[in-house]
């Protein structure tokens, strides 16, 4: 009896144990139909919200689990900042599908993503017209999660499968579409490359764009160079990055070559935010490299108009935060000043420059018919604030024909906002001008300092341009200045110095007249001064002052062995206008019983040289009782200083004084 009951309890256990394990399968059975990943969604979306300091949500989840885990998401949207009146959401994305290996995370602390795929993501980017903006995000510290992961998530392909995002910014004039997609590249080896279409506007212009880059999973592989190729049309700039980068991600190892061409450079601010004056068509082509807080595009070479340019450029941005600085180095081996009138705020290049479309024409003809000669436009000085800069530029050789200027050497610094050149330098054969410059803005003005140094430039090579005038004499001189205002016309309009101006036995005088009026009456003007043909020059002294814009002649001589012609009157640099009398004081008496007065009118741009009317009484009028005086002697010092020390003007002067009974001693 005992003996059936021990042989039956075996039984029993294995029928209780069997039970057990029925319900155990008919309960995980039950779990699995009944399981639903969607019960993890809100804490999902309640991580993700919190990474990104936006609410996320989501519509399903599904996972199914093993070795490569896969991982699906739809129905995701990123949602506007609260408050934002924008009706879409940031971002919406219909399906988000991941591949993840969680078994090398367990052994080697790395995520490992083999594939991501991104079914219709789409991003509305708006900015409104107050300034605010849905695109800021207020992302949750990651740095413990990086001391707690070690290694950086290493991710496979990347496919997006119509991709989208609309880019709004009333404030920047800038309305654009991107389409963005991958394709299938069957030489690279490691996914598929992306692909992004631009088009709309950007800063009030057209803008096309496309850009291809290589797959995601090349980003990190050094033995797989990340390849880039950049096209950008943004109204009539055209710009193309085209190479590869050896790790995009620690910003090393760039092989670039960067081509931009347009009608004008001012309109690469919008791109680069880098100030550049205004110019006239360009096409250049140079190596771009960079470092973690460094841009170079080096070794450029390209064309400005009629001149050639090349050199280096470098922008670096401090790690202090403050104003990034950018660094020029350029050079030109022929170069013509006109299209670097930018720099002093007119309009650059000329009617013949190459490939101007109809918009920079019609700038040079509205500069042409404008009525003033000093530039207007106004120095951009928010603009002048974005960075520091210090640029180093030198043309080997200017090709202006109606200019003395051999070559020219510039330093301009800008220093938190203010402009310091030092020096502007140009060789005039065997002479130099030798200038300084100092801007520096007060309350959004710029207050302005000049000095400039005239030292002895060869008559013969500054009178080349009139193509006529020919003589051996010797120029120099000195000017200051000092004004305010944001623009040439405002700072000389409100400016305050002196120039002076010397000459050493150059050539004759009546060619001097004729081309300096440039009129067909300039044989009028000889007969009138009374001055005969060929007669030679011996010195021109002048001094001008400058007060609030007004200019007022000191002192003007151009003394000749038969005559001496003295100057007087003024000139108004606010609506450039000028007031300027010459008359003769004949050495010899039947000569000075032919001089007339000359009045030099008009405007700066459009002087007027004629002889006074009513030559009769003109002639009764003596020029001392017109105010004008001999040079005094205190300008002989800056005169050498000009000239050299032995110099005609010199003598002249000391010879007047001695022999002049109405000058002051």
């Amino acid at each position: 009896m005992s003996q059936q009951v021990a042989g039956r309890a075996p039984s029993r256990n294995f029928t209780i144990t069997g039970r057990v394990i029925i319900a155990l399968l008919i309960l995980l059975l039950a779990i699995m139909w009944l399981w639903n990943w969607d019960w993890f969604i809100p804490i999902v979306e309640s991580q993700a919200s919190s990474a990104l300091g936006r609410k996320v949500t989501i519509e399903h989840l599904h996972i199914r689990l093993g070795a490569t885990t896969q991982v699906a998401a739809t129905g995701i949207t990123i949602a506007n900042p609260p408050g934002f009146t924008a009706t879409a959401n940031l971002a919406t994305i219909d399906r988000l599908y991941i591949e993840a290996k969680p078994f090398d995370y367990l052994r080697h602390q790395t995520i490992v993503l083999p594939i991501i795929e991104i079914d219709r993501p789409t991003a509305r980017v708006r900015q409104l017209p107050d300034g605010s903006n849905n695109y800021t995000l207020h992302m949750a510290s990651s740095g413990s999660a990086q001391k707690s992961s070690g290694n950086p998530p290493e991710i496979g392909n990347l496919i997006i499968n119509d991709g989208a995002a609309s880019i709004i910014m009333p404030r920047l004039k800038t309305n654009f579409d991107l389409a963005i997609n991958t394709q299938a590249n069957r030489a690279s080896t490691t996914g598929d490359d992306i692909v992004i279409a631009a088009h709309g506007t950007y800063s009030g212009q057209p803008i096309t764009g496309r850009f291809v880059g290589g797959a995601l999973l090349s980003l990190r592989d050094a033995a797989h160079p990340y390849p880039v190729n950049l096209q950008i049309a943004n109204g009539s700039t055209h710009a193309s990055v085209i190479g590869n980068i050896e790790n995009p991600v620690t910003f090393a190892g760039a092989n670039l070559t960067f081509s931009f061409s347009g009608q004008d450079m001012a309109n690469l601010y919008q791109l680069t935010a880098i100030p550049i004056p205004a110019t006239p068509p360009y096409s250049i082509t140079g190596r771009l490299d960079y470092t973690k807080r460094t841009i170079r595009f080096e070794n450029f070479q390209g064309r400005l108009g009629s001149s050639d340019i090349e050199g280096t450029i470098t922008e670096t941005t401090p790690t202090d935060g403050s104003r990034r600085l950018v660094t020029a180095n350029l050079a030109s081996r022929r170069v013509d000043l006109t299209d670097l009138a930018g720099f002093l705020g007119a309009t650059p290049g000329k009617a013949t420059a190459p490939d101007q479309d109809a918009a920079t024409k019609a700038a040079q003809a509205a500069a042409a018919a404008r009525p003033n000669l000093l530039p207007a436009t106004p120095i951009n000085l928010p603009k002048i604030n974005a960075a520091n800069v210090e640029l180093h530029y030198k043309g080997d050789t200017i090709l202006n024909h109606d200019t003395p200027f051999d070559n020219v050497v510039v330093n301009l610094s800008i220093e938190n906002g203010r402009i310091t050149v030092h020096p502007l330098d140009f060789a005039v054969g065997s002479g130099t001008i030798a200038s300084n410059f100092d801007l520096n803005p007060v309350a959004g003005i710029l207050h302005t300092t000049a000095h400039i140094d005239f030292k002895q430039l060869p008559l013969a090579r500054i009178m080349k341009a009139t193509h006529a005038f020919a003589g051996d004499g010797v120029v120099g001189g000195t000017a200051q200045l000092t004004g305010t205002g944001n623009s040439v016309a405002d700072i000389l309009g409100h400016g305050n110095g002196q120039l002076q101006l010397f000459m050493n036995q150059g050539g004759d005088v009546s060619a001097l007249l004729v081309d300096l009026a440039g009129l067909q009456v300039g044989d009028a003007v000889l007969s009138a001064l009374g001055v005969p043909q060929k007669t030679q020059i011996q010195c021109i002294v002048s001094d001008f002052s400058l007060t609030n814009g007004q200019v007022d002649t000191k002192a003007l001589l151009i003394a000749t062995k038969e005559a001496n012609i003295l100057g007087t009157g003024t000139a108004d640099l606010t609506d450039e206008k000028i007031n300027l009398a010459l008359d003769t004081q004949a050495t010899h008496f039947s000569i000075g019983s032919l001089s007339t007065p000359i009045n030099i009118g008009g405007t700066l741009k459009h002087p007027s040289v004629l002889p006074a009317a009513g030559p009769l009484a003109a002639r009764a009028v003596p020029a001392i009782a017109l105010g004008v005086l001999f040079p005094p002697l205190a300008l002989i010092p800056t005169i050498r200083l000009g000239l050299g020390d032995k110099n005609a003007c010199t003598e002249t002067l000391q010879a007047l004084h001695a022999g002049h009974p109405h000058n002051p001693k």
